[in-house]
C-alpha cells in the first residue's frame, strides 16, 4: 500500500470515513475476484478535474465501462484544451445578479466556483466535432456521442491545444483504451444543444447521432457478455440519469424481456450528498433498488454521504494502491 492507502487504513475508522474505507476495500475485493466495474459520473465531475485520478483507473483496468452525462463527456475535453482560460471564483456565494451577468458578458459560464470559458472551450471543440458530424452525415454513417468524441481525440486535431498533461484527461485515457461509454440523455449538454442547432439549420440529420434507446440496447448486449463469473459492479458518483439509466438495464432484461438468467449488479457503492426524502433518486438508499430488481439481497452495498470531489479521488487512490 502507498501512503494514501495506509492513511485511510489507519485513520478512517467510523461514520463516513469508515464507509469510504469499506467501499474501497469492497471495490478491490470485487476486482481481485475477477469482477468488472462500471463507474457513473453525475454532476460536474469533469470540471472538478476528476480525470487526475480517474484516468489512471482507466489505464490500469480498474474500470471497465463508464456511464456519464453529456456534460461530463465534453467538459473533460474543454478543460484539456482551455484550462488556462478557466477562472476560479472562491467567493461565488457572494456574487450579486449583476456580477453574474458580468460573467455572462465575459463568456464565462459558472459551475459553482469555476467558470468555463465559452469561446476557448465550447467553440474550440465545436469546429472540429462539427466536421466529424458532417462527414458522417454525408456518408450516411451513424455513431454514438462518445464515438464522435473518440474520433476527434484520436485524430490528433486537439493536441496543439492541450493545456494540461493529457495523462490527467480521463477522456483521452478512455479513447486510447476504446473504453465503453454510455451517455443517457446526451441531448442535455452543450454539444447536444449545438448538434440540435445544426439539425434545425439543416446541416445534419438528427438520425446521424445514435440515440439513448440505442445506448440501452447496446448496454444490454454488453452486460450479458460481461456479467459472468463475479459479475459487474456499479460505482455511482452522484445520482441522476448517469446512474439511473444504466442500472435499469438489469430489470429491463429480467422483467421486460423475461431473461431470468440475467444476474443482478454484484457490487454497489454510491457517493452522494442527497437525502432520502422527497422521492430523490440521488438519495435513495441501496435497499430501495432491491425492490426495483436492480440489486440482490446479497449484493455488497455501500453509501458514502459526502462530497464526491473529496471522496472519489481517495477511493480511487486506495484501489490504485497509492
Amino acid at each position: 500500500m502507498g501512503a494514501i492507502s495506509q492513511f485511510i487504513e489507519h485513520h478512517y475508522r467510523h461514520f463516513n470515513a469508515a464507509a469510504l474505507k469499506d467501499a474501497a476495500q469492497g471495490y478491490v475485493k470485487h476486482l481481485n475476484e475477477g469482477g468488472k466495474m462500471m463507474i457513473t459520473l453525475a454532476g460536474a465531475m469533469s470540471t472538478a478535474e476528476l480525470g487526475v485520478s480517474l484516468a489512471e483507473m482507466i489505464r490500469q483496468d480498474k474500470v471497465h465501462i463508464i456511464s456519464c452525462t453529456g456534460a461530463n463527456l465534453e467538459e473533460d475535453l474543454m478543460n484539456l484544451v482551455a484550462h488556462s482560460h478557466y477562472k476560479r471564483i472562491p467567493n461565488y456565494r457572494d456574487l450579486t445578479p449583476e456580477q453574474e451577468w458580468e460573467l455572462l458578458e465575459q463568456g464565462l459560464n459558472r459551475v459553482t466556483d469555476t467558470c468555463i470559458p465559452e469561446e476557448e472551450a465550447f467553440r474550440k471543440l465545436q469546429k472540429h466535432i462539427f466536421q466529424l458530424w458532417k462527414k458522417a452525415d454525408e456518408a450516411g454513417e451513424r455513431y454514438f456521442p462518445h464515438e464522435f468524441m473518440y474520433q476527434m481525440i484520436l485524430s490528433g486535431v486537439l493536441e496543439p491545444y492541450y493545456e494540461i498533461d493529457p495523462k490527467d484527461s480521463w477522456m483521452v485515457a478512455a479513447a486510447q483504451k476504446n473504453l465503453p461509454i454510455v451517455v443517457g440523455g446526451w441531448e442535455d449538454s452543450t454539444m447536444g444543444n449545438i448538434f440540435a442547432s445544426y439539425v434545425i439549420k439543416g446541416d445534419v440529420k438528427a438520425s446521424t447521432m445514435k440515440s439513448g434507446i440505442e445506448y440501452m440496447v447496446w448496454l444490454a448486449d454488453w452486460y450479458r457478455k460481461n456479467s459472468g463469473g463475479k459479475g459487474v459492479g456499479f460505482f455511482q458518483i452522484g445520482g441522476g440519469i448517469a446512474g439511473d439509466f444504466p442500472i435499469c438495464v438489469v430489470p429491463m432484461m429480467y422483467q421486460d424481456l423475461e431473461w431470468h438468467d440475467v444476474p443482478f449488479w454484484s457490487y454497489f457503492c454510491q457517493i452522494s450528498d442527497s437525502t432520502t426524502s422527497y422521492g430523490s433518486y440521488s438519495g435513495a438508499i441501496p435497499n430501495e433498488k432491491i425492490t426495483w430488481g436492480k440489486l440482490d439481497i446479497k449484493t455488497p452495498k455501500y453509501v458514502v454521504e459526502s462530497d464526491a470531489t473529496i471522496v472519489a479521488p481517495l477511493i480511487f487512490a486506495y484501489v490504485l494502491g497509492w
